[in-house]
């Protein structure tokens, strides 16, 4: 795995949703199905599969709010009822690698991060972008936000 830190601005047209975060490995998809489907109706809303997740604060922390959308270049001036303009700016760890290893891909980047002297930043949001790359197989590249 390649781990790196980098500054990264995101903006998004997203659907706000909020869920237990044990139940996120479940809802999240679903919720991105349910936004992918409505947002086919708007033809300027093209773009990568975002999520942004709350941080989980500590173990009491156990309902968080989170965002699936689509990465936009611009802010649109209609953006259809139930959807947010989001935009993030903020240092990150990061990582890319096969959806069916998102687990161990947010265990090595918050080992790695450590190793490294990074602090996370339970502020800010985490990202994940999903990325088709064939074979009905999908990429993820994760951002752990960290204090610069």
């Amino acid at each position: 795995m390649k781990y790196k830190k980098i500054k990264q601005q995101f903006r998004l047209v997203g659907m706000k949703n909020n869920g237990a975060f044990a139940d996120f490995d479940t809802e999240v998809p679903k919720a991105a199905q349910q936004f992918i489907a409505k947002a086919a109706d708007y033809k300027h809303l093209v773009g990568t599969e975002i999520a942004v997740f709350e941080s989980k604060k500590d173990e009491q922390h156990l309902t968080g709010q989170y965002y699936v959308g689509l990465i936009v270049d611009e802010a649109p001036n209609d953006v259809p009822d139930g959807m947010d303009v989001i935009e993030l700016n903020e240092e990150y760890v990061t990582a890319r690698g096969s959806i069916n290893q998102i687990g161990s891909l947010h265990n090595g980047l918050v080992k790695w991060a450590a190793e490294q002297g990074f602090r996370r930043n339970p502020e800010a949001y985490i990202v994940e972008t999903y990325h088709p790359v064939g074979n009905g197989d999908e990429e993820v590249e994760v951002y752990l936000p960290v204090y610069t």
